[in-house]
């Protein structure tokens, strides 16, 4: 689109990934950031009231665009059950949302074209295209990646694919972890309410009436000789070791990347992973097992992405330069 002077705009996507707590906002052209935010989701006052504040965040975004620069697509990726192809957030725990049209509404609301995706498989995308799924330049052909944060939630990709299923593949979360602890799906034993990051928390808190800041705080205590607390960090790593163990004997998948807020502990997961996974594959190769390279930009990475695909811009050079800035060493700038 060229100036009132003639000269030409360029064209940037507004990406937005919402999470229970905060909504994420990440402003990109084809080479680079414009610019980072986070605003909070507002979540406990309703759904309506989260929606809204996508919407702002989106329109907030939009209005502090430089002027070399003209909007060309919105990138909308959320957790939940979601139907990327009707544009519908099916049922979202987090925000409260039950078939919820977010495509219309929020095209509605930008008058743009809105890209949308489930959170952790638009993070699996910008991890396979731009992060640890990259194998000499190139993205590997199968990838499992596992998201350990206030849920548990997994994406595949087989053959250079990605397995959606109708919006519910990936929910590896509600699977059994034996513990007939109540899950906020509504059953009981699943998965995530031991491994998730947010589980590892409530259940020091209950094993010991100790309030404790998050997983973070439970594992200093473990590293510091509380043997609940080793406990309860345990549990988790068995837990995920299993969950990743059953998922590489059924895809035969040999490439598994560990995102989420929890790969913040490092070696402290991963090293006990690795050896859960490999003492549980009596068969299989032990696939690799590597941390996340986006960390916590992953979802907004992958929003961008939705965003370009939805302005039908072609993705190759927008990756191919991303990819220089994305580069190990350098991290997500302006994205955290």
């Amino acid at each position: 689109m060229p100036t009132s002077e003639g000269s030409v705009l360029r064209p940037a996507v507004v990406a937005l990934d919402v999470g229970g707590t905060y909504v994420k906002c990440l402003t990109v052209d084809e080479t680079g950031v414009l610019a980072s935010d986070s605003v909070p989701t507002r979540a406990a006052d309703g759904p309506e009231a989260a929606f809204r504040v996508v919407c702002e965040a989106a329109t907030a975004a939009l209005g502090a665009l430089p002027p070399t620069h003209t909007a060309a697509g919105i990138g909308l990726a959320v957790p939940g059950t979601v139907d990327e192809h009707r544009g519908v957030c099916v049922h979202s725990e987090n925000l409260g949302w039950r078939e919820l049209p977010v495509v219309e509404r929020l095209a509605a609301h930008t008058g743009l074209p809105v890209g949308f995706g489930h959170d952790v498989r638009a993070g699996a995308t910008a991890e396979r295209r731009l992060g640890a799924g990259l194998d000499a330049g190139a993205p590997v052909a199968d990838q499992l990646y596992v998201s350990v944060g206030t849920g548990l939630a997994a994406a595949l990709v087989l053959d250079g694919r990605l397995v959606v299923s109708g919006g519910y593949a990936g929910e590896i979360g509600h699977g059994g972890a034996t513990t007939g602890l109540p899950c906020v799906c509504g059953g009981h034993g699943c998965a995530e309410t031991v491994a998730s990051a947010a589980a590892i928390a409530r259940r020091y808190t209950a094993a010991t009436g100790t309030t404790v800041d998050g997983a973070r705080d439970v594992l200093a205590r473990a590293t510091d000789g509380d043997a609940v607390a080793r406990q309860v960090w345990d549990d988790a790593v068995d837990v995920l070791g299993a969950l990743v163990a059953d998922l590489v004997r059924v895809t035969g998948v040999a490439h598994v990347v560990v995102g989420g807020g929890l790969i913040h502990a490092g070696d402290a997961l991963l090293t006990p992973l690795r050896q859960a996974v490999g003492e549980l594959l009596t068969v299989h190769p032990e696939p690799r097992v590597v941390p996340a390279a986006l960390g916590g930009a992953a979802g907004s990475w992958g929003a961008a992405l939705l965003g370009w695909q939805a302005a039908g811009v072609d993705l190759d050079p927008v990756l191919t330069g991303y990819a220089e800035l994305l580069r190990p060493g350098d991290g997500p700038a302006g994205a955290g």
